[in-house]
């Protein structure tokens, strides 16, 4: 009896982890714009849904295996979001503050592939170069360190654009996509 019943603690536990690291994973190819393969993973995420909470349903009275699904579930989250965060989907804007103003930052950014928009700002202690910078999100962790690595001191924010649309960023992102441009 034991066996069996530990048997059906991690049968709950691995379904639910699967479930909802589904979940996680449609519900951010939704807000990503990708809406038919969200779609598509949903269609294996309710039935995975629908089997695991059959399963405490039907043994309602084992109070272990609900545990399984609530612990499951949390997992499941964790292990979603870590799946989205290797397939690093979408862009990732990146808005610059230099410490000091050096005309020679966005031409050794360019080189590297990014797409920069440069222009000079004004700070509390003087000029400052401000930057603009896109990038699939695959290359952040990247970005960021190129940037540490030409300004230490440089003031680093990043968002998610909603929409992009012509200029020169378009063209080097497709071109980033196709392989032309190594980051």
């Amino acid at each position: 009896m034991f066996e069996n019943s530990v048997m059906m603690v991690l049968i709950i536990l691995v379904i639910n982890i699967v479930y909802v690291s589904f979940f996680t994973i449609r519900m951010i190819l939704t807000l990503k714009g990708y809406r038919y393969f969200a779609a598509f993973v949903s269609t294996f995420e309710v039935v995975i849904y629908v089997v695991g909470l059959g399963l405490v349903l039907d043994n309602l009275n084992e109070i272990q295996n609900l545990i399984a699904y609530a612990v499951g579930y949390g997992i499941g989250v964790v292990v979603g979001m870590k799946i989205e965060e290797k397939l690093a989907l979408g862009y990732i804007t990146v808005n610059v503050i230099t410490k000091e103003y050096d005309k020679a930052l966005p031409d050794q950014l360019r080189s590297k592939g990014y797409g920069v928009t440069n222009w000079e700002a004004n700070g509390l202690e003087g000029n400052r170069m401000a930057l603009q910078i896109l990038t699939p999100r695959k290359y952040e962790m990247k970005l960021y360190a190129t940037i540490k690595e030409l300004d230490p001191k440089a003031f680093i924010i990043a968002y998610e654009p909603k929409t992009i649309h012509g200029g020169f960023w378009v063209k080097t992102v497709r071109n980033i996509r196709k392989g032309k441009i190594k980051v």
